[in-house]
């Protein structure tokens, strides 16, 4: 996997994640007024880029289009499906922050929290009033079936010489 070069301000950025949060900001270092934060900042600060990482795989079978979420640690209660527009399948939700007890010395904090929200344009074959949503071992499972497709009736020309 490539990874721009530490000459980019010593910072290593995986190139091919768009959700990276470890973002290379080429204004870096450069002092601007204080009502401006740096990119990199206000990426950290966003709630949605902070669980920006939620990994959601789309499939198209012969007869639905089948969305898989990992939502590890997450009930169902914390999580929506949603469809907008007559054809946006929406999903959103939100992990909370664990409580932080007097006494407790965190020595590392790796896993996200905030809210999070991805949006799938469907296609026209889509029964959105037949959407299904199940969660089971921090997997969220859409299914949204898919209407047929009635194929043109082809007639052969003859031609002539």
């Amino acid at each position: 996997m490539s990874i721009i070069p530490s000459f980019f301000g010593g910072r290593r950025t995986n190139v091919f994640d768009p959700f990276s949060l470890d973002i290379w900001d080429p204004f870096e270092g450069i002092p601007f007024n204080n009502n401006f934060r740096s990119l990199s900042d206000q990426v950290r600060s966003s709630e949605v880029a902070s669980f920006a990482h939620t990994n959601i795989d789309w499939k198209e079978t012969a007869d639905a289009h089948v969305f898989k979420a990992d939502l590890p640690g997450l009930k169902k209660e914390e999580v929506k499906v949603e469809v907008e527009d007559g054809r946006v399948l929406q999903i959103k939700g939100e992990r909370n922050k664990e409580n932080e007890e007097k006494g407790d010395t965190w020595h590392r904090v790796e896993r996200s929290s905030g809210k999070f929200m991805r949006r799938f344009s469907l296609p026209e074959n889509a029964k959105v009033d037949q959407v299904k949503a199940a969660m089971e071992n921090g997997v969220l499972t859409v299914t949204v079936p898919k209407m047929e497709v009635k194929k043109a009736d082809l007639k052969s020309i003859q031609i002539s010489g």
